[in-house]
């Protein structure tokens, strides 16, 4: 077994292959990039709430308030993405999750009403420039996948009078629930209130707005089931 897949395995991913065509001076490379991120981890697991494990960090993060942030073993933070960690139940985020580059995880919008809190299982890859609005309480299950550009969205502002603006009308927050095993589509939205049943897949620039059963399918503007994996 070479050096690189060595770490591999040492990280808790056991069941990961490397690509063969792989040459040494690739392997070189990443090994040093990986390694000047976990220097840069370094320092922000000293005011994490709680790490397990390696910390890799990209270069432009901001991480606030990491008091509120708890991270198992393995942990990846792509270049330029922002966490704001400001919400009453903290941010709680399980073993082997990638976050990648531009993506944004923001608690709380205003300081009059902070967000609730955010889940993340284990193995949840969230691909690049995705957004997850964390008002009401966010919870994605294990061995979920987010695709480029997806975003969750857990809070609505009420417009029912018409003679008060509607940043002044209250807000709704009922939260999204995404189960294991969920596949979510580049640039796809989810809504609040919205629970995303176990194994289902969501098809690319779909738009969810009511509760989808386990192992569906669904696709389209607004989202509708077209396919079922059972």
């Amino acid at each position: 077994m070479d050096l690189m897949q060595n770490v591999i395995k040492r990280l808790g991913k056991t069941n990961y292959t490397l690509d063969h065509s792989l040459t040494k001076k690739d392997k070189w490379i990443i090994l040093f990039e990986k390694g000047i991120c976990i220097i840069r981890g370094i320092n922000y697991r000293l005011w994490l709430k709680k790490c397990k494990g390696f910390l890799f960090v990209g270069q432009g993060c901001k991480l606030r308030f990491l008091h509120n942030i708890s991270v198992g073993k393995t942990i990846i933070i792509g270049d330029h993405v922002e966490i704001n960690g400001l919400c009453l139940k903290g941010i709680s985020i399980g073993n082997n999750v990638s976050i990648h580059r531009n993506t944004i995880i923001d608690c709380t919008g205003v300081l009059s009403n902070i967000g609730e809190g955010l889940w993340i299982g284990n193995n949840v890859g969230i691909a690049q420039n995705c957004f997850i609005q964390v008002r009401g309480f966010v919870k994605i299950g294990s061995n979920s996948m987010f695709g480029p550009g997806s975003s969750l969205f857990s809070e609505n502002h009420c417009h029912d009078f018409t003679d008060v603006p509607m940043i002044r009308q209250p807000t709704i927050r009922k939260g999204i629930v995404v189960e294991e095993d969920v596949w979510v589509g580049a640039k796809a939205m989810i809504l609040d209130g919205v629970t995303i049943g176990k194994g289902s897949i969501i098809a690319a620039g779909c738009i969810v707005l009511h509760d989808i059963p386990p192992y569906s399918i669904v696709a389209g503007v607004p989202g509708k089931i077209i396919g079922c994996r059972t």
